[in-house]
């Protein structure tokens, strides 16, 4: 996947699903409970209870993809208890959680606007 697609948002689903869910379970999962188009062109991520596996789901012009990523020791960054029933991530953020790097805890600079110098 990497530099292959961009996709318009990603979504990562905060709450652990069952991975026996396939494709239509996981399109049907996306409509009902994370209330999001699922042939929108973003992509959506998930986990199962023990994080060491992740799942990809998005629509690629004529049809699902879903691809699976597991972890030999470690465990994917994710939030434990969220309110919210799904996150939206960056590219980068996206990137840094396949490498494990916790985005959840990086907080970058405040982004300042301005209309004049002086």
């Amino acid at each position: 996947m990497k530099g292959e697609k961009e996709f318009s948002q990603i979504f990562l689903c905060a709450k652990p699903v069952d991975f026996r869910k396939g494709i239509f379970s996981l399109s049907a999962y996306v409509q009902s409970e994370m209330k999001e188009a699922p042939f929108s062109g973003a992509l959506f991520l998930f986990t199962n209870k023990n994080r060491r596996n992740l799942k990809a789901l998005y629509w690629d012009r004529n049809g699902f993809a879903l691809w699976l990523k597991a972890l030999e020791e470690g465990k994917f960054p994710w939030p434990k208890k969220n309110t919210e029933d799904k996150l939206s991530l960056t590219s980068e953020e996206f990137s840094w959680l396949l490498r494990g790097i916790d985005f959840l805890k990086i907080k970058p600079h405040k982004e300042l606007k301005y209309s004049t110098v002086i």
